[in-house]
């Protein structure tokens, strides 16, 4: 039992480390006045850890599902590329306003003068089999520019292996997982505005 309890909390402690953004051009501190965001999001040149491409991957994971039964090989791709919309970019949104108790600062697909593009490099979409389980990760570039202006980048950074945990280990669901990744992506990016750009 206490060896349970040592690895629940070195799981919770590990997931709980709040990530630092990797700076690569322009300063935080450009942020300070900006209390609009419209979101963009990427998934192109998507990297997969042991896979050669996205394509190889869901080959092989529609495959292994077709010889179980047949036609769960496409719904899985289907819903791989509907996760995006319907999981993961809500996920972002939600965690990262709640950030913000006055909605001093917000984001969303609305217009809005400054841009904040999510570009999702890699993701590993864990697993939990029950007995054995492991997080999702993902790795992003963010980059916050003007909208009429892309070319005006205030800022652009790196997150890597940003991890996903949640329902207290009770999720088999890859997209659930891997949504639990975008929420603490936004809980970081949040976290560093509030901190180093608007004090």
């Amino acid at each position: 039992m206490c060896k349970f309890l040592v690895m629940a909390l070195l799981v919770v402690s590990a997931t709980t480390y709040a990530q630092k953004m990797k700076v690569k051009e322009g300063d935080i501190k450009n942020l300070k006045d900006i209390s609009a965001y419209t979101l963009e999001f990427d998934y192109s040149n998507l990297e997969i850890p042991k896979f050669d491409s996205e394509e190889d991957f869901l080959a092989d994971k529609m495959a292994k599902r077709e010889e179980k039964e047949a036609g769960t090989g496409e719904k899985f791709k289907e819903s791989w590329f509907a996760d995006r919309e319907e999981r993961y970019e809500p996920k972002f949104i939600e965690s990262f306003n709640k950030r913000f108790d006055d909605g001093e600062v917000s984001v969303s697909m609305d217009a809005a003068d400054y841009t904040m593009k999510i570009h999702t490099t890699k993701i590993y979409a864990g697993y939990n089999v029950g007995i054995v389980r492991k997080n999702a990760e993902i790795s992003t570039v963010i980059t916050v520019y003007e909208t009429a202006n892309p070319t005006n980048v205030l800022l652009e950074g790196t997150y890597e292996d940003v991890q996903g945990y949640g329902a207290m280990g009770n999720d088999y669901n890859s997209g659930y997982r891997i949504s639990e990744c975008y929420a603490k992506l936004a809980k970081n990016i949040a976290g560093y505005i509030i901190k180093k750009a608007l004090k």
